[in-house]
């Protein structure tokens, strides 16, 4: 017999919190933040959540205020006697710092499971990665959900008769090839150098374009840098068309100017992250409230969730 369920929203994705209640089937459970003079906050459950299993919406984008809010809710629930608390977290961050690249640096990925456990979290869920082995850096069960389900319905679509699949970056390549298996296209890839983050010294593209309608796919869009140069180079190469698919719209510097000045038909991205600035007209947003919203469903009563792996079979 399953035990009630509450949803809870943080600050960091309160209108895709609001959409996954919705399509649960009921409202988000209320949260008060009372806040200091300094800048200090204290969040406050207004209902009784004792026996109940709690399910706590917050991605953990910058600022790390959106972090430690996930964490100060855990402590919450868990004081006030919740049966089960689960983070669903639709973009994990400090994903990118999964292991030492260079001596002296953090493992942020591994910090963050052991807060998030040390706060008496049950149970995270969470989707597209940006490393897949951040899975092992918890001991409670991590439901990782993968934005493919969404992606791949919206490109049958779009019937595009010469559509090839692309990464743009050697790290993407098993996810790139992953969708290509699955919708029987060919594979390019994009080879890029960096001296320093975020700044491309040099980028070749692997792979023939030449009249296709080039798919590029990516976990991640920061600055959306790779992106637009592999998008020119792509043009350049003869492709007939170049777009995107990308799950986390982190959006950062000149993301958006980026976007709109490069020669890519669309940026198709997920609402993980809310988006700062919606005039774009290549940008088009994909809800994943449906999905989670399922996933709490099959979680509260006990049932499988791997119809939603699936797609991950062909990984």
């Amino acid at each position: 017999m399953s035990s009630p369920v509450t949803i809870f929203s943080g600050n960091s994705n309160h209108e895709l919190a609001e959409k996954i209640a919705k399509s649960y089937g009921t409202k988000l459970g209320k949260v008060s933040f009372s806040r200091f003079a300094d800048g200090e906050f204290q969040p406050s459950f207004e209902q009784s959540v004792r026996g109940q299993d709690i399910f706590i919406i917050n991605s953990t984008f910058a600022p790390t205020e959106n972090l430690f809010e996930l964490l100060l809710m855990i402590d919450t629930a868990k004081r006030a006697s919740a049966r089960k608390i689960i983070a669903v977290i639709p973009y994990f961050g400090f994903a990118r710092q999964d292991r030492k690249d260079k001596p002296r640096v953090p493992i942020g990925a591994k910090l963050m499971a052991n807060l998030l456990t040390a706060a008496g979290v049950d149970r995270v869920v969470s989707m597209d990665l940006h490393a897949d082995q951040i899975q092992g850096f918890f001991d409670v069960p991590f439901d990782h959900m993968y934005a493919s389900s969404l992606f791949v319905p919206y490109l049958k679509n779009l019937n595009l008769p010469n559509m090839i699949m692309g990464s743009p970056d050697t790290g993407g390549a098993k996810r790139a090839a992953a969708y290509a298996k699955f919708l029987n296209t060919d594979l390019v890839i994009c080879f890029k150098q960096r001296k320093v983050a975020n700044e491309i010294s040099s980028m070749q593209v692997i792979g023939d374009v030449k009249g296709k309608d080039v798919v590029l796919v990516d976990d991640i869009i920061d600055t959306a840098g790779t992106l637009k140069i592999a998008s020119e180079m792509i043009m350049n190469m003869g492709a007939q068309s170049v777009r995107a698919l990308c799950t986390h719209a982190v959006l950062s510097g000149k993301a958006y100017q980026n976007i709109e000045d490069s020669p890519l038909t669309e940026v198709i991205l997920t609402d993980t992250i809310p988006l700062k600035n919606t005039n774009s007209t290549k940008i088009k947003i994909i809800s994943t409230a449906d999905l989670f919203a399922d996933v709490i469903h099959r979680i509260a009563n006990y049932q499988s969730i791997s119809e939603h792996f699936e797609f991950t079979t062909i990984l």
